[in-house]
């Protein structure tokens, strides 16, 4: 059987559940606060936006690498028979829009 508590060890009991539930209290306060959720709410969009922005820097970053490696050799050297033709493409390319954009301003 349970020894019997004294008057004055369930008043402390109980002093020290009302100091817990008072700290219980004040922290959902603090939660539930409009301040608070706005916070946790902004922080969290920020948070994706870094990772998507991360995401999309280390993809857009490795597609200029795979470009570089095409046209660059590994010691730095551009790499002519592939540059040339994608050159003369490109020349090409304007030369028509070119020719095109004069006959329709004609």
């Amino acid at each position: 059987m349970p020894e019997a508590r004294t008057p004055a060890q369930i008043e402390a009991d109980i002093a020290r559940r009302r100091s817990e539930l008072a700290v219980t209290l004040d922290e959902i306060g603090v939660r539930m606060h409009p301040k608070t959720i706005i916070g946790d709410a902004k922080a969290k969009v920020a948070s994706k936006v870094d990772h998507t922005a991360g995401r999309a820097y280390v993809a857009a970053n490795r597609i200029v690498e795979d470009v570089r490696a095409r046209f660059v050799t590994e010691e730095g050297a551009p790499r002519l028979e592939r540059i040339v033709p994608v050159a003369m493409v490109v020349v090409g390319v304007v030369g028509l829009l070119t020719v095109s954009s004069r006959r329709n301003k004609a």
